[in-house]
């Protein structure tokens, strides 16, 4: 089993080395990550001078080969299945992201466009995220807000569906899009299959231009974040707010003229599901 561990805050995350050795104990490793944050890149390749990116030998514990890519978490995915690094891969396991992707972040996040570039690619993918102090479900974790983060916990919810996926044999890959509240694993309320969110938890209340002083013409662009709210339950982001862990199984993109089919995502279902109740003592 050989495992790509990729994520879109640059090869230098704590929750990139955390995920990466966590995934040691279930494959052969290889991290494959942007040389710096590309939190927002969603799918994006970047632009054309990046198809052909500067790319660095890297050491990460856990990982039999680390190299960081002058591009975006897609890119990377996109360059490693290719070959460019001499290994086909089983599985991509994206994250540990900081901040949990939930509801309408899925649009934008680089851990799961990550993840659905694998996908594309004929691969079955991970996305791992984590959510942060201070800034309700939604949003992305800033430095300062990164203090007392539980990376194992989440690491070990990982683990154990990567590994009930990777024995798995499906026709099409599948897509898991994993958020973790910020819990030792004890602590945690279970863990629940869930739907995607159709109510922003947070979002931007305000936002305006404010002249930049001692700078003829020149803004800034300031932004206020309106009021957390409470999330209906069986969403991934009200799983997460009642503390326990989403499991959200993402689908196919498809034209309204081809009916969608689940069925390899529900064959899966009850191997992930019985991984999680063992994992979590349920």
């Amino acid at each position: 089993m050989r495992i790509l561990v990729t994520n879109d805050d640059g090869i230098d995350s704590e929750g990139l080395a955390v995920l990466a050795k966590a995934m040691s104990e279930i494959g052969d490793v290889t991290v494959v990550a942007p040389d710096r944050e590309y939190s927002g890149a969603s799918a994006s390749l970047g632009a054309l001078q990046m198809l052909r990116p500067e790319v660095h030998r890297r050491a990460i514990d856990g990982a039999g080969e680390a190299w960081s890519i002058e591009g975006p978490p897609a890119l990377c995915v996109m360059f490693a299945t290719l070959g460019v690094f001499e290994h086909r891969f089983d599985m991509v396991v994206a994250g540990i992201n900081p901040g949990v992707n939930v509801g309408r972040t899925i649009y934008h996040s680089g851990t799961v466009g990550a993840a659905l570039t694998a996908r594309s690619r004929g691969i079955p993918a991970v996305a791992v995220s984590q959510a942060v102090e201070g800034f309700g479900i939604e949003g992305q974790g800033w430095e300062k807000m990164l203090t007392g983060m539980e990376w194992e916990s989440a690491a070990q919810v990982a683990a154990c569906v990567a590994g009930a996926l990777s024995e798995r044999h499906a026709r099409r890959p599948i897509l898991v899009n994993l958020n973790i509240p910020n819990l030792p694993l004890a602590k945690m309320n279970g863990w629940e299959r869930t739907s995607i969110g159709r109510v922003p938890p947070r979002v931007v209340a305000d936002a305006r231009l404010e002249a930049i002083e001692g700078r003829s013409s020149a803004y800034k662009i300031v932004m206020e974040w309106g009021d957390t709210v409470e999330l209906p339950a069986g969403t991934d982001g009200g799983a997460v707010e009642a503390g326990s862990v989403s499991l959200c199984l993402l689908g196919h993109l498809t034209d309204i003229d081809t009916p969608p089919d689940h069925s390899d995502e529900e064959a899966a279902y009850p191997a992930l599901a019985e991984a999680l109740d063992e994992l979590m003592n349920v």
